[in-house]
């Protein structure tokens, strides 16, 4: 499959008025499948948007209901206020809140990569709202202040990088990374460069200092008294964060660690096949 919308994928937007201040988010989401069916909630990646499942959701709408977002710097998103609103628990909670609007009580969430980060987010500060959780490449943050304080600085530099350079050269360097070794060799990566180019730098930048992994709270302790079943998918070739899921699975009692063969970071792109099949053994497990 390519990228692109799928024929009867319709967009929507949903004016939220966050937390009863002057600031509001107009969040755009797509919905695809009967909603009697299971919901599930995609989260995509940084410089992602709500059409990067669009593969496996054509895949996924006989037996669920899928629902994607834009994320805040992402997409046709946007947001009326300051840069806070970029924030994790911000950005959380206005999915939540676009969960009730839906009304949605209950759903699966599965999210890749900054999405997985959100989605850990979520699982443990709103864990009555979802049943099982697939984290795809995720981890739980930074352990300690220092580390942190330099993911920050590092993201910052990144950011600045977003507003002052050519974006194009951005992204060839940014899948120059060795995290995206298996991905270079992929036939649809030059496709996907192109797919990034339809966002605001300026826009991820907010959201690259706001959602990055050294502004994200550490999530290490609640995770240890996590009760909602997660599934950990990292690819084989993803040696960092293999090291940190399979941590992740040592200390939380209801995770369980698939290792994808054949892939690095982007598993659902990589190896579709075998996400499906381990997204749905899970979910209907």
């Amino acid at each position: 499959c390519k990228y692109g919308m799928l024929p009867n994928l319709t967009p929507n937007t949903l004016l939220l008025r966050m937390f009863q201040d002057v600031a509001y988010i107009e969040l755009n989401y797509c919905l695809k499948g009967d909603k009697k069916n299971p919901v599930l909630l995609l989260l995509h990646g940084f410089m992602g948007n709500s059409e990067d499942f669009n593969s496996v959701i054509s895949l996924l709408s006989q037996e669920f209901c899928c629902l994607t977002v834009d994320l805040p710097g992402h997409g046709k998103t946007k947001i009326f206020g300051g840069e806070e609103y970029y924030t994790m628990p911000n950005t959380a909670q206005a999915l939540i809140e676009l969960l009730d609007s839906l009304e949605i009580d209950q759903c699966f969430l599965a999210g890749y990569s900054m999405g997985g980060r959100l989605a850990l987010y979520m699982t443990l500060e709103f864990s009555s709202r979802f049943q099982k959780v697939i984290l795809e490449s995720a981890s739980p943050g930074l352990k300690s202040e220092q580390a942190r304080s330099l993911r920050i600085q590092a993201d910052e530099k990144l950011a600045h990088q977003l507003e002052t350079t050519n974006f194009k050269s951005f992204l060839s360097n940014w899948y120059n990374q060795p995290i995206f070794n298996s991905l270079r060799n992929h036939p649809d990566l030059m496709q996907l460069i192109d797919y990034r180019l339809n966002n605001n730098p300026l826009e991820l930048a907010k959201s690259l200092r706001q959602m990055g992994t050294g502004k994200q709270p550490s999530l290490w302790e609640k995770l240890k008294h996590n009760k909602i079943p997660l599934l950990l998918l990292v690819g084989e070739y993803d040696q960092k964060f293999r090291l940190i899921n399979t941590e992740m699975a040592h200390i939380c009692p209801v995770a369980q660690l698939k290792i994808i063969s054949k892939t690095g970071h982007n598993i659902h792109l990589e190896n579709r096949q075998e996400w499906i099949i381990q997204v749905k053994q899970f979910c209907q497990g």
